[in-house]
């Protein structure tokens, strides 16, 4: 998926159902164990587990707790100090969201009391929170990691309350006038989806403090992926992968675009997710919409239908993957654009190496989609980075000259879209290997013509 609208579980929200209508099995679930009392992560055979049988189909659980310690390793905290200290910071504050459980495996929720991981370079991290959220706090992987945890009341002001334990130059600097010309203005690195609220309360506790994004700091550790990370990308596209197996049990004429949503977003948590994070059912005409949101078209005998859908699984890593399918036989001048988009995204994930650029990358399908006479039907980019975060460094694109190193994991998308009539897409996972490039996403990449009343498992490619 690229730059789709995203749907939260456990918000509430009815964006792909409409007012009214249930709410998606990602959401939180009374009695069931796990934070949030959503359901469990997936099992693919490699790493101790069980499938469990429910009413639903089999659900799949894994022992999260052993991994979570390979998933967040303690060192973070002093990568991320001394990468701090070589962008000439004095702390990093990082509120809820990707970057703090990077750090510290701690999925907090952003709430309108602030909770704050503070990362000195001179001195030891700390986490401030809420009395309130304290016991959580400490029950999560960052009370293993022996830092301090601080707990804060109702009436006191955890700005202040921070800006006092802060190194002298990036609480008071500028305070008492400019600073000397032979220091370098004190500064702070604020993370990227810090509130605005928030980030000015810190501004007003900080007079003066140089503020920057966290995200400059933090982009070389978060674009370099782990092995446990890459594992857990691994599990999170297996899952991903045993819904679009599922396919033909869903899609079939006579359906609508949400109805076949509401059972793709209830097997995207059977298979494996805590959440739902989106789905793209788009037939007919509206496939031509690379982020068409779902609709009541009713699906007719000949559609072709983009299927992009994603999750997050309870260790935090998401999925995303798309397949293009056609309802009965599609119309033949479909198979030909679709022959020309399986070529070129096949060559981009074969070209996948260390040493390439994005843009060179990006190219690679580009070219054979122009050459076919479609380039100016493919309207965006190759793919985005993926981890915590469905989109996140590095972005597959023309002008970036990153070099693709190993460990780095992002999607492979080509399109190509015919508006008003149809379009299509492919979408894996790939990695960046010592060697190469490996693909996490393995169903089949063929057009897969489902009979148009339905039916059938699809296999692998």
């Amino acid at each position: 998926m690229d730059g789709c609208v995203i749907a939260v579980a456990g918000t509430g929200a009815r964006r792909y159902w409409g007012a009214g209508a249930r709410p998606w099995a990602g959401e939180r679930a009374k009695g069931r164990s796990g934070p949030c009392g959503l359901r469990p992560v997936p099992y693919d055979g490699r790493h101790t587990g069980t499938a469990v049988a429910g009413a639903g189909g089999l659900s799949y659980r894994v022992n999260v707790s052993d991994q979570m310690h390979r998933l967040f390793p303690a060192q973070r905290l002093e990568q991320a100090r001394k990468a701090a200290a070589d962008h000439g910071l004095d702390a990093l504050l990082i509120s809820p969201g990707s970057d703090l459980r990077y750090l510290t495996g701690y999925h907090a929720l952003p709430l309108e009391r602030l909770t704050c991981l503070v990362v000195p370079v001179q001195g030891d991290p700390f986490l401030v929170v809420p009395a309130l959220e304290k016991p959580a706090a400490e029950a999560s992987p960052v009370g293993g990691l022996g830092i301090d945890i601080t707990g804060f009341n109702e009436t006191e002001d955890p700005y202040t309350l921070i800006a006092g334990r802060l190194p002298a130059g990036a609480a008071g600097f500028a305070t008492a006038g400019p600073a000397p010309a032979a220091s370098a203005p004190a500064g702070v690195a604020v993370d990227n989806h810090m509130w605005a609220e928030k980030l000015l309360a810190f501004q007003a506790a900080l007079p003066g403090a140089r503020v920057s994004l966290a995200g400059d700091v933090l982009r070389e550790m978060r674009m370099r992926k782990s092995a446990a990370e890459i594992d857990a990308l691994r599990r999170a596209g297996a899952a991903i992968d045993r819904v679009h197996r599922r396919m033909g049990e869903w899609l079939s004429a006579g359906r609508t675009e949400r109805e076949v949503a509401r059972d793709i977003a209830d097997a995207i948590i059977q298979a494996g997710h805590a959440t739902v994070d989106f789905v793209i059912v788009a037939s007919g005409p509206n496939s031509a919409s690379p982020h068409h949101e779902v609709a009541d078209r009713v699906i007719r005998p000949g559609d072709p239908v983009v299927v992009d859908i994603g999750g997050t699984t309870e260790e935090g890593y998401c999925s995303d993957s798309t397949r293009t399918y056609a309802v009965g036989e599609p119309p033949a001048e479909f198979r030909e654009l679709y022959n020309v988009l399986q070529r070129a995204q096949a060559a981009q994930t074969r070209a996948v190496r260390p040493g390439i650029t994005a843009q060179e990358l990006d190219a690679v399908g580009r070219r054979i989609i122009a050459d076919a006479g479609y380039g100016d039907h493919f309207i965006h980019r190759t793919g985005h980075g993926i981890g915590l975060e469905t989109h996140e460094e590095p972005y597959i694109v023309e002008g970036s000259e990153l070099a693709l190193a190993p460990g780095m994991a992002f999607s492979i998308e080509p399109g190509i879209y015919l508006p008003d009539r149809f379009g299509a897409r492919i979408e894996d996972i790939a990695v960046c290997t010592e060697d190469g490039g490996e693909r996490l996403n393995l169903t089949a990449r063929d057009l897969a013509v489902l009979p148009a009343q339905g039916g059938g498992r699809l296999g692998e490619g």
